[in-house]
Parts: C-alpha cells; sequence; structure tokens
C-alpha cells in the first residue's frame, strides 16, 4: 500500500481522494510515521427520490382518531393552564 506525506496528501487532496474512491486506498503518515488509512466507503448512493404509497398498509388510523385528538388536546390544555380535569 502506498505511503504519502502529510504535506502532498494536502497539495494533491482532490487527486487522491478520487484514486481512493476507484479502489487504491493509502496511508497518509506525518514525519514517517502512518497516521491514516484512505479507502473508499462502500455505501450506497443516495438515490434522493422518495417512493410514495412504499409503506401503505404497514400502519393503520383508528375511525375515532379525532376524538382521541380532541380529548388528548383537552388534556393538555388542563395540564398547560394548571387547571384540574373534569
Amino acid at each position: 500500500m502506498r505511503t504519502i506525506n502529510i504535506h502532498e496528501a494536502k497539495t494533491h487532496l482532490s487527486r487522491l481522494v478520487d484514486e481512493a474512491v476507484e479502489g487504491n486506498s493509502f496511508v497518509i503518515a506525518k514525519a514517517g510515521k502512518p497516521k491514516v488509512l484512505v479507502s473508499r466507503l462502500d455505501a450506497p448512493p443516495a438515490s434522493g427520490k422518495r417512493i410514495l404509497g412504499s409503506m401503505e398498509g404497514l400502519y393503520t388510523i383508528p375511525e375515532n382518531f379525532d376524538e382521541i385528538d380532541r380529548e388528548l388536546d383537552k388534556e393538555i390544555e388542563a395540564l398547560m393552564l394548571g387547571e384540574d380535569e373534569e
């Protein structure tokens, strides 16, 4: 594996990163002592696209959701205002 001094790495960082992406890992050394191994990440590229409906059927919302929401709002309001619940 190739060893590169830190000054050279600073000077040619962009080119060295491209080489690492191609699979050519290297070591960066400072004062002749190896400090860092540089190699490519094998993570899949992020597509940035969202697939609508991909989670369909995984979750259900109860039919009385609006009623539950109103009850919860009343409880939270009572707690925030310091009022006793009825």
